[in-house]
């Protein structure tokens, strides 16, 4: 469904890979939500650039310019994720109506250097995506890509 609208930028080496299931229930979230921030987990393999699991999560904030993911979201996913040999590999939020790119708030709450910091964006007609390491507040953008 959204799967063709995969913005691929070569700022690493680094890729991380989603399959086109997960793409597009991130897209679908991000457009549910609307007009707030929306916010889940991404899980794959453990060590793994390749998200083959999506856990949508509830934002406590409640706002159209932030998100917090709700801490009972955020220990169902870790569980069902170990629980199937996966591991939380990034989180994913929504921007309405700002490029996807991690804002200051984003790059200050960022809790894991080995996570992968993945916003859609909803500014323009489609849902468009990026994603980025964010480690000591330095921000590096990952290839995104689609793969089955």
């Amino acid at each position: 469904m959204f799967a063709d609208t995969v913005c691929t930028v070569e700022a690493s080496r680094e890729v991380l890979h989603v399959t086109p299931e997960v793409y597009d229930a991130m897209a679908a979230l991000a457009l549910v939500e609307y007009p707030l921030e929306a916010c889940g987990l991404m899980a794959g393999e453990p060590g793994s650039n390749l998200i083959t699991r999506f856990f949508p999560c509830r934002n406590i904030d409640q706002s159209a310019r932030i998100y917090t993911i709700d801490p009972k979201d955020h220990l169902r996913a870790e569980r069902t994720a170990e629980d199937a040999g996966l591991e939380i590999r990034g989180v994913m939020h929504s921007h309405t109506h700002t490029e996807a790119y991690p804002s200051p708030t984003d790059v200050a709450a960022a809790p894991d250097p080995d996570w992968h910091y993945l916003i859609v964006t909803l500014k323009r007609e489609k849902p468009e995506m990026r994603t980025y390491r964010i480690r000591a507040g330095e921000i590096t953008e990952v290839t995104l890509e689609t793969r089955g």
